[in-house]
């Protein structure tokens, strides 16, 4: 009040002397009559009212009354009035001047009410644009105090939510938003305005559910307005909850699907090395007489089936620990030929008589990769590329400079992959619809190799044709400056 006192002295003198400027032009002019002067003053004191309020042009209109009948008002030059009808003239223009004030100052009052909940109405639309952006619950609860502070432009805000007993909060640090106030209005699912410490409550209600309750102090809002908020809020955070939801049926289904996918996987590429080492072992223990040569060879069927059952356990924890980023790799600079030799070396019990192409246009060209984990990337897709590819086909391995990346590049001659499938070839377990039975392998290759080029900060792709092959690319970080040596 003690701030506003200044403001209000101001009003009141601007009140005298707008009144003294009035009876100063009429006492000096002598072309108009009482009526105009009157209708003069009455003008003045409305606009009083408009700007600073009934109090103000009230206080206007005893002082006009006065000037206008010692100024005006025969005997001129005293208050006292002769002609009854100047009395019923000056009464007329008091409570004229009276009611008209309070008129204007109700139409101030309606007008500015109009405008703030004009404000108001555009700053919930925003409120609730901002929430729909959000669909993590935590992000949301986070947010939403934040929100408040800054779309209503208030002091401080604090959100609690009775399912997590927890109080989210934004802007300065206010005693009566503490969690006793909060969960009272919970109990009580009623809005709460206290305007002498400028703070208000209202509770999260979504039809007879109240999921909680928010706080706003430094600024008093509407009680409609605050309850279009509660409403906005909870309505808000049962949507984020919904996602939430529908996110975790989703997750689980997506689980349910890799488990029978990786049971799939299992079943029909564990159990054809474990028949063949069944096979083998019954015929060993049949007591059947068998010559040196049998007996070699039925336990090298064994042993090679033993590798290929360790094979696939190895490459299920790999990805595992892929996924789980347990793998620490060690980045070093290397050169891209030797990481293609490297890469054939392994693959060439595989490979066989296969002719190999390799094209590398600069043989300095270097990479900053783990080796072995960039080595292991590139045998999958040599390995992928020999499945696929008929036995007199080549595979044609590349390296060129792109950027600040090297691409590397393994194309086959194969049957190609479908449209529908180029978005699933790098999913875990997932094998060609048309070669799944007929080709053997795990489906994890692919995935894994993605899985170390993405490590790395490169990328992996596929661009194929049904009939007429596939061509898979991946980079790695080139070291910069290592193309300009020749």
């Amino acid at each position: 009040m003690t701030k506003n006192l200044p403001a209000i002295a101001g009003r009141y003198i601007a009140s005298i002397a707008a009144v003294i400027a009035i009876t100063f032009f009429y006492r000096h002019t002598t072309r108009f009559n009482t009526t105009t002067i009157a209708f003069t003053y009455l003008l003045a004191i409305l606009g009083a009212s408009a700007l600073w309020g009934l109090a103000a042009s009230i206080f206007m209109s005893l002082a006009a009354t006065l000037a206008y009948n010692f100024f005006f008002l025969p005997p001129v030059g005293t208050l006292v009035i002769s002609d009854p009808q100047n009395w019923v003239a000056m009464f007329a223009f008091l409570i004229t001047s009276v009611v008209g004030s309070d008129l204007a100052d109700r139409a101030r009052r309606q007008a500015a009410e109009a405008d703030r909940r004009r404000r108001e109405v555009e700053r919930l639309y925003g409120f609730s644009q901002r929430l729909l952006s959000a669909g993590n619950p935590i992000e949301l609860l986070n947010a939403i105090p934040r929100q408040i502070v800054d779309t209503f432009e208030v002091g401080a805000a604090a959100l609690f939510i009775s399912e997590k007993q927890k109080i989210y909060r934004s802007g300065m640090d206010i005693p009566q938003l503490d969690g006793d106030y909060l969960k009272a209005v919970v109990a009580r699912e009623d809005t709460q305005i206290d305007e002498e410490r400028s703070v208000c409550f209202a509770p999260l209600q979504l039809g007879t559910r109240v999921l909680g309750s928010v706080g706003i102090s430094g600024h008093v809002l509407s009680r409609q307005t605050l309850e279009a908020l509660g409403t906005l809020i909870a309505v808000a955070v049962e949507r984020a909850h919904a996602i939430e939801l529908v996110g975790k049926t989703e997750a689980a289904r997506e689980g349910e699907r890799l488990k029978s996918a990786l049971l799939d996987a299992i079943a029909h590429d564990f159990r054809t090395p474990l028949t063949s080492m069944k096979a083998s072992v019954t015929s060993l223990l049949s007591g059947t007489k068998l010559d040196e040569a049998q007996r070699v060879e039925l336990l090298t069927i064994i042993n090679e089936e033993c590798d290929r059952l360790n094979r696939l356990v190895g490459e299920a924890a790999e990805m595992a620990r892929l996924e789980a980023g347990e793998v620490k790799l060690q980045l070093e600079d290397h050169r891209v030929v030797d990481l293609i030799s490297g890469a054939l070396d392994v693959c060439k019990g595989v490979l066989g008589t296969r002719p190999i192409h390799v094209e590398v246009d600069n043989p300095n060209l270097t990479v900053r990769a783990d080796l072995a984990r960039a080595r292991e990337s590139l045998v999958h897709l040599v390995e992928n590329a020999n499945l696929y590819s008929p036995p007199d086909q080549p595979v044609t391995i590349s390296a060129e400079d792109k950027d600040d990346f090297v691409l590397f590049s393994v194309a086959d001659h194969g049957p190609g992959i479908g449209e529908m499938e180029m978005n699933l070839i790098f999913d875990k377990f997932y094998r060609g619809k048309d070669q799944r039975y007929r080709v053997q392998g795990t489906g994890m290759g692919l995935p894994i190799a993605k899985a170390i080029v993405e490590a790395h900060g490169g990328t992996i792709g596929v661009v194929s044709q049904s009939g007429h092959g596939s061509v898979f690319s991946f980079s790695l970080p080139k070291v910069k400056g290592a193309t300009q040596r020749r």
